[in-house]
């Protein structure tokens, strides 16, 4: 049995987005990519197969609603995108077929952000989340409300993104890890970066979404 893809809208605003199930997954996982991102780049498609290989179903939906929504900061409208990725978590609950399932959160730069205010706000249903590039320190003090199993992936050569995530690891209470990919920058566009971060959050997901913890 191949994977089912199917085409999906998301929340009030009906965003669009791809939701793809391999057979018997483990879990979903919610691809939240940077603000202006787009989930047909091939970075978002390369990640979400990858993420698949794994087992794990995934769903990656368009932030932006349209032209008005890309005239806003990404970063004063963080809490707008993290209100989106909760709408995204009610719609996984509304699925028959993925309601029982275990859920994670991968977010990349202004992604990564909304992704840890979702999961400060759904604690219970978050079992673990993983953040590539992202500025967890935007989330302020809804870090010390995040209960999933967190990864943050940082390129070596991000020297302000890097000392940013190694203070917001302070405040995160839970189960964490701060990973350094060596020679990459924020975009990951290096050889083999892009590879070895999918390949850290893949890991992270199957070991975390096997056997969620209790929150």
């Amino acid at each position: 049995m191949g994977t089912h893809c199917e085409s999906v809208l998301i929340g009030s605003q009906g965003l669009p987005g791809d939701l793809e199930i391999p057979a018997n997954p483990i879990g979903i996982v919610v691809i939240v990519p940077a603000s202006e991102g787009d989930r047909h780049s091939p970075r978002h498609q390369f990640v979400a197969h990858a993420l698949q290989s794994y087992g794990l179903a995934t769903l990656m939906f368009d932030l932006l609603a349209g032209p008005p929504d890309h005239d806003r900061h990404p970063v004063l409208d963080i809490a707008i995108l993290r209100s989106r990725v909760t709408e995204a978590l009610h719609w996984i609950d509304s699925r028959t077929d993925l309601a029982q399932i275990p859920v994670g959160l991968f977010g990349a730069s202004t992604g990564a952000t909304a992704a840890l205010l979702a999961a400060a706000r759904e604690p219970s249903r978050i079992a673990a989340l993983v953040s590539r590039g992202g500025r967890p320190d935007l989330a302020g003090s809804q870090l010390g409300r995040v209960r999933a199993p967190t990864l943050l992936i940082v390129g070596s050569e991000n020297f302000g993104v890097l000392e940013l995530n190694r203070y917001a690891m302070r405040s995160l209470p839970g189960t964490k890890t701060l990973t350094v990919v060596p020679g990459a920058n924020n975009s990951f566009e290096e050889s083999g970066a892009l590879d070895a971060a999918t390949s850290l959050a893949g890991n992270w997901f199957l070991q975390h979404l096997q056997h969620p913890a209790l929150h």
